[in-house]
């Protein structure tokens, strides 16, 4: 089924003003900060501080946006890349539901599927949130006892090994090569850790893709 035009037109104007109007409100801050206590930046020192970080933002949003957006949809993205956390949330939410509804990201169904799938994540993340800044305090001693730390070491792996058993149980084929390569890039680069995954992901999707094609065009997948 094809996409309405109007539909989506909508929802790149109202995704545009959105993320413009949160990038905003995040610079403000700084501003007001500075204002308030008047105390500005040095520039020679921003500057250099902005130069030796700003590419490798620049490059892992650009990879990530053309990474997650189709898989995302047009609305899903907008959500996400406001709210966050993609790969560890909005990314296994907006799949599953694609998955269980039966429908693909490219059609107008799975547009809004998707859409109000991180919505829902979205929503649900604030709440959890505000409880928990509400009952941390006595919440701590029970969160911090020793019986239930082996249980939060394992929420990630617990959510992409369901997430994987659904995927890789598809076409396993396909999934032995990026399996392999983060086996051995993990294994033997023990500068990897959880702050690469912004990097480690695009580069994963755009390995599977390549391997892909290869077993495609030689019939390995048959």
């Amino acid at each position: 089924m094809k996409q309405n035009p109007t539909y989506l037109d909508s929802v790149h104007r109202c995704g545009r003003i959105w993320n413009i109007s949160v990038m905003i409100c995040m610079f403000m801050f700084p501003v007001a900060v500075g204002l308030i206590f008047r105390a500005a930046p040095d520039l020679h020192g921003f500057l250099f501080g902005l130069l030796a970080t700003a590419p490798m933002y620049w490059a892992v949003g650009t990879i990530e946006t053309f990474t997650f957006v189709p898989m995302l949809g047009a609305g899903g993205s907008y959500l996400s890349f406001v709210t966050g956390n993609i790969s560890n949330l909005k990314l296994p939410v907006a799949l599953n539901a694609l998955e269980q509804a039966g429908v693909k990201v490219s059609s107008e169904e799975g547009e809004i599927i998707s859409t109000v799938a991180i919505a829902v994540s979205s929503i649900v993340t604030t709440l959890i949130i505000l409880l928990g800044v509400i009952l941390i305090t006595p919440l701590t001693p029970i969160l911090e006892a020793p019986v239930l730390a082996p249980a939060f070491a394992q929420i990630l792996p617990a959510l992409f090994g369901g997430l994987g058993v659904v995927f890789i149980s598809k076409n396993w084929k396909i999934a032995v090569a990026p399996i392999a390569l983060m086996l051995i890039l993990f294994i033997f680069v023990p500068a990897l850790n959880a702050g690469t995954v912004g990097i480690m992901v695009p580069m994963g999707v755009v390995f599977t893709l390549c391997v892909s094609r290869i077993m495609y065009k030689k019939h390995m997948l048959d």
